[in-house]
């Protein structure tokens, strides 16, 4: 019997090991205060660049015909840009530029949108996937068929992509609107047309794509739209746009030119070259 506490202590101890062995999921469960992670990861951008910083007075000059002529005082007023009015820096900034010359108006707007989710299962990259995917569906992008790309090459059967084509030839498309423009508001462009033509050597070569489209060499996620529209009775402008996706910001470049004479059609491939232009350098400024 002088043993006996000895014993109890020796079997006490046997069935707490026992009680504690078993898989290394329910050994981790067991600890005080161990919770599984669930929270999605952030975004990879936590500002957003200053707005009317983020274009340089060499690329407003290329984009504002006439402002490289101003005086330098009104030269400086334009390249200073007017801030879009936000309420929230940190989440959203923009800015606009506007000029005139003779020969007509240009104005560029650039915004940047930082997509912050507030749902911890949700990271904030999914999140702004999510209100790119809403913006490019209301752009109502033309239907294109599979092998056809945003620089109209052919595709892997030879043939041009059905979108340029449809733009050469201004049949109708799918929506019963004509591939340069649909009836929602997009007008059939004949500068366009004419433009898509040839591949710009003169040589009848493929068509060039110019009527609105995705776009896949730019950010993340990325498209173009282009409307052709009446200011007032007569005058026509062209809004060129480009909206691409980079993790969990997306930015919105609206490029508008609007000829002095109503008999004039602003270019559609030189807006859009321009356009993208921008774009690519704003891309790579987010990747310094």
């Amino acid at each position: 019997m002088a043993y006996a506490p000895g014993a109890v202590l020796i079997a006490a101890l046997a069935v707490g090991c026992s009680s504690g062995t078993g898989s290394g999921d329910s050994a981790t469960d067991s600890k005080p205060g161990a919770v599984a992670s669930s929270t999605a990861p952030p975004g990879k951008y936590r500002t957003l660049p200053e707005a009317c910083r983020s274009v340089s007075p060499a690329t407003l000059k290329d984009l504002l015909p006439g402002s490289a002529e101003l005086p330098e005082a009104q030269q400086e007023k334009v390249f200073d840009g007017s801030p879009a009015v936000t309420y929230d820096t940190d989440r959203r900034v923009g800015c606009r530029w506007k000029t005139e010359a003779p020969d007509g108006a240009h104005s560029l707007f650039v915004d940047f949108e930082r997509v912050v989710s507030y749902d911890p299962a949700v990271s904030d990259d999914d999140r702004a996937r999510e209100v790119y995917a809403k913006k490019e569906a209301a752009a109502d992008l033309p239907s294109a068929l599979p092998g056809s790309t945003d620089s109209g090459a052919p595709d892997a059967s030879g043939s041009p992509s059905a979108t340029a084509s449809a733009t050469a030839s201004g049949k109708p498309g799918k929506d019963g609107g004509k591939a340069a423009g649909k009836s929602s508001g997009k007008s059939a462009d004949p500068d366009a047309e004419e433009t898509a033509d040839t591949d710009g050597s003169g040589d009848g070569g493929a068509a060039e794509n110019l009527q609105p489209r995705v776009l896949d060499s730019l950010g993340d996620s990325a498209f173009l739209d282009d409307l052709l529209t009446r200011a007032g009775s007569t005058a026509q402008h062209r809004t060129v746009s480009v909206v691409f996706r980079t993790s969990n910001v997306i930015v919105t470049i609206q490029y508008t030119a609007q000829p002095t004479l109503s008999t004039e059609i602003p270019d559609s491939k030189e807006l859009q070259e321009k356009a993208q232009a921008l774009g690519r350098k704003l891309v790579d400024g987010f990747s310094e």
